[in-house]
């Protein structure tokens, strides 16, 4: 059976006398420092000169440029982008790396595809929280947590376990529970969902409004029905806490039941596995790391041109007006 880990299994003071580095001060980054520092941590922040790092100073932390906190630092939280770690790590962390150092990521991508090869002497860990920064913080604040994967790659010290469930404890992720998943696991579940669950999603949701206008139903009316309302994560999110099928027999009429159970073969035939196991061949083999880094180093002209397509879509035109006409707290 899978391990979880929470608060009786963790104690912050096991930090105690380290100074952690933060690197990078973004979506993630000033989420956990926040919660270390709350928590009695000693943090500083590493940080190239941007908006993130004014931001920084600004929420009184002390901020060096990325190798001096990493020298500075006993354990070095590294939460920059994936597509740039390894050419940082050689820059600016691998410098700064000494014997019972604590190197921690936040997602194992790096260490998956091998674009980051620390040394034997420093503890490899992972500590991966399962939503995005914003979360960790307002649930922090609010005495609850958000779960996390947890990894020990290389223990050079011996309590790389404990210190990686201390920094999980001071961020909240034991209140919910930190799940021992491997560095590779974890970096493959998560790209799995990012691969297939969302863009499934989120391109249904673009071609039924299409289809839908398209049919004479009135924009902001469908666009309601479809996500506008916010009922699609409303229910969701009640899937995550209760079970999926446990929500569709609490939240759903029995017209939507039979709807729901009835055609989902329909709109997702069975044939759609093989297509879920392309996915997870293709990240296994590393294709989707290789043109990850491809497009950072042509700056994102892809990325770019797509998302300038999404905002250029009649779909946020349509989010817009109906944003101006139902009043809802967002």
């Amino acid at each position: 059976m899978v391990t979880v880990y929470y608060d009786q299994d963790a104690r912050v003071e096991d930090l105690a006398g380290e100074t952690v580095a933060v690197i990078g001060y973004g979506i993630q980054g000033r989420a956990q420092s926040l919660n270390l520092r709350d928590s009695g941590v000693n943090v500083i922040v590493g940080n190239r000169s941007d908006a993130y790092r004014e931001q920084a100073v600004s929420d009184s932390f002390v901020v060096h440029e990325i190798g001096e906190a990493a020298e500075k630092g006993d354990v070095i939280r590294f939460l920059i982008p994936d597509e740039v770690q390894g050419l940082v790590f050689e820059q600016a962390i691998r410098p700064g790396l000494r014997p019972g150092k604590a190197l921690v990521f936040g997602h194992g991508f790096a260490i998956r595809y091998e674009t980051v090869k620390p040394p034997d002497i420093v503890d490899l860990l992972l500590l991966a929280p399962r939503l995005p920064g914003k979360y960790v913080r307002d649930l922090f604040l609010g005495g609850r947590g958000v779960p996390a994967y947890v990894d020990v790659g290389h223990d050079h010290t011996g309590r790389a376990l404990r210190r990686v469930l201390a920094l999980a404890k001071a961020n909240g992720f034991t209140r919910a529970g930190a799940m021992a998943v491997s560095f590779a696991e974890e970096t493959e579940l998560d790209h799995f969902s990012e691969h297939f669950v969302y863009p499934l999603i989120i391109h249904a949701l673009r071609v039924a409004s299409e289809v839908l206008v398209e049919e004479g139903y009135t924009p902001e009316a469908a666009l309601m029905e479809l996500h506008g309302s916010g009922e699609l994560g409303e229910v969701l999110l009640e899937a995550g806490r209760i079970g999926l099928y446990n929500m569709i027999d609490t939240l759903a009429s029995p017209a939507c039941q039979v709807g729901i159970h009835f055609y989902a073969p329909r709109v997702f035939p069975d044939e759609g596995r093989a297509l879920i196991r392309q996915i997870i061949r293709e990240i296994k083999a590393g294709a989707f790391a290789r043109e990850l880094q491809a497009e950072q180093q042509a700056q994102y002209p892809r990325l770019r041109a797509l998302k300038d397509d999404a905002r250029a879509h009649a779909l946020s035109r349509m989010e817009q007006r109906l944003h101006q006409l139902i009043r809802l707290e967002r």
